[in-house]
């Protein structure tokens, strides 16, 4: 079983927020692929499915980011499921809007969900989904950036982005962020 964790914070008065893409990407693949319906447990909410054969568990914690971390160890531990079937979905200030990268371990760059899971589940060896949010040009405008909504102006490529991430990710399922990275890209670029 692999735990797939999207990163936001709880409530509907965050619900559009940049900060709450990786809750916006479970949902979007959970609705995609037929997941079953989501459901409270682990301080979070819980969807199970399957894709590519691998039995997905879909979890998005209502701790707050900054207490993600209370969320996701608790249900790593009762499944049994080590830091390396654990897959994070997070807003990324560092790659521009719409873009996709995928990497295991490494640090947080200031990501308060990344650096509580880190603290919960003592190590930072788990993959992590980076979804280009764009960086608003200063880091005294960084905290308004990830806490606003996302414009009128960005829902074509958001929704785009999502559907592709949705699409692809069985070949994420399948353990092939290479190519889940790449049909992301495929799936994202504008039509010449």
């Amino acid at each position: 079983m692999l735990l797939w964790v999207g990163l936001g914070n709880p409530g509907n008065e965050h619900a559009r927020q940049r900060h709450n893409i990786g809750f916006m990407a479970l949902d979007a693949i959970a609705r995609r692929h037929g997941f079953a319906p989501w459901r409270k447990r682990f301080r979070g909410e819980i969807a199970e499915g399957t894709l590519a054969g691998q039995k997905i568990l879909a979890l998005k914690p209502q701790t707050y980011m900054n207490g993600s971390g209370d969320s996701v160890q608790p249900a790593a531990a009762f499944h049994k499921i080590p830091p390396g079937d654990i897959v994070a979905f997070h807003d990324e200030l560092d790659l521009a809007p719409g873009k996709v990268r995928v990497k295991k371990g490494g640090g947080t760059a200031g990501h308060n969900g990344l650096r509580d899971m880190q603290r919960t589940l003592g190590t930072p060896d788990f993959w992590r989904v980076r979804l280009g949010i764009g960086h608003p040009g200063h880091k005294d405008r960084v905290t308004g950036h990830v806490l606003g909504n996302f414009a009128k102006s960005d829902q074509p490529w958001v929704e785009t982005l999502l559907d592709a991430v949705a699409d692809a990710a069985p070949l994420l399922a399948q353990g092939k962020p290479e190519d889940f990275m790449t049909r992301v890209a495929l799936l994202t670029q504008a039509p010449s």
